[in-house]
């Protein structure tokens, strides 16, 4: 299983590409960030400070969407950063949430967002796509290559990434939940032609390394308001007791009075109290390295091919050291050098 890092990228910049740094040090394999370019720096600018300060990591925005920018744009980015620095990205892409309502957007259909997908791919590919009625291609990028991975959680959005990604993003560690929206991608990939297999999975959620898991929730309860957001969406088009979706997943934005993008993302926000304690542990991966290793495993045995640790709270440094010396260590297949 690969481990990744997810990072707003807060001034200073340097930070997030020192953070970067230090994560390929420790032995993860991508490092993902936000893209809201109102409430944080432009993520692309920033991608290519790490690219050229490592040399093996993965990057790429979790996530982007198809309003914000262009299509055409945003294949030309990431064709451009494989061509400088080698194919090492990745477009996580989404409906999208705080990039778009913070201007009063609202998230683009899923039809949209399929047909971004596909556009983006081919484009960023070097292959030639039917854009606006024009047969358009990058010529310059015949070497470049780019996997377009699906966020999203409702019914209709998992059999989109199912039929049109090349990966799935679940931004939450509950393996309940897991198992049920790995089960509803693989299913749509499969009635749709494609090979199941062929669809990389990535879990996403905080992690914290520690003891004192009381303040720990704490520093991230904020991760079940994001999520809140996403699910009172599928609450709006679907009810809260639809057979299609757990009630894991519904029952506890029960008490959600609304959201404030000013403070997304951020730990101690203040619009997050109704997430109860059970919803942080599940959604969460909290405690000593052993518990994190255990949970881990299980979201493997499900098909997880990666995690990505959500790394907004007060202990970012503490819980890349321990993952990079006591976790990822033990996730890494074991072989002898005799026998």
């Amino acid at each position: 299983m690969d481990i990744g890092i997810v990072l707003q990228t807060t001034p200073p910049a340097l930070r997030v590409v020192e953070l970067a740094k230090r994560a390929e040090a420790l032995g993860f394999s991508h490092v993902w960030t936000f893209d809201s370019h109102i409430l944080w720096e432009e993520p692309y600018v920033i991608y290519s400070q790490i690219l050229a300060e490592t040399r093996n990591v993965i990057v790429g925005p979790m996530v982007t969407n198809p309003a914000t920018r262009d299509w055409t744009v945003t294949a030309s980015l990431f064709a451009t950063l494989n061509e400088m620095y080698g194919n090492r990205t990745v477009c996580g892409i989404g409906r999208g949430d705080s990039a778009v309502r913070v201007t009063n957007g609202k998230p683009t259909t899923l039809a949209t967002m399929a047909e971004a997908t596909h556009v983006i791919r081919e484009l960023a590919n070097g292959r030639t796509v039917d854009y606006k009625g024009s047969n358009i291609t990058l010529p310059w990028a015949g070497r470049s290559r780019l996997e377009v991975w699906g966020a999203g959680y409702g019914p209709k959005a998992l059999k989109t990434i199912g039929e049109t990604c090349d990966g799935f993003i679940l931004q939450l560690a509950d393996t309940q939940i897991a198992a049920w929206t790995i089960a509803s991608v693989r299913s749509a990939a499969s009635d749709a032609g494609r090979d199941p297999d062929d669809i990389t999975i990535c879990v996403a959620a905080p992690a914290y390394v520690g003891d004192d898991v009381p303040s720990m929730r704490d520093q991230v309860r904020w991760f079940g308001g994001m999520v809140g957001n996403h699910v009172a969406d599928m609450v709006m088009r679907y009810g809260d007791r639809s057979d299609d979706i757990p009630q894991a997943l519904t029952d506890y934005i029960a008490g959600r009075q609304g959201y404030d993008y000013n403070q997304h993302g951020q730990a101690g926000n203040t619009h997050a109290d109704f997430v109860p304690d059970e919803i942080v542990d599940r959604f969460c991966i909290l405690g000593p390295p052993a518990e994190h290793v255990r949970r881990l495993e299980e979201l493997r045995a499900l098909g997880v091919d990666q995690f990505a640790i959500y790394l907004q709270h007060d202990g970012k440094d503490h819980t890349l050291t321990e993952y990079g010396e006591r976790v990822i260590p033990q996730l890494a297949e074991t072989r002898l050098a005799t026998s």
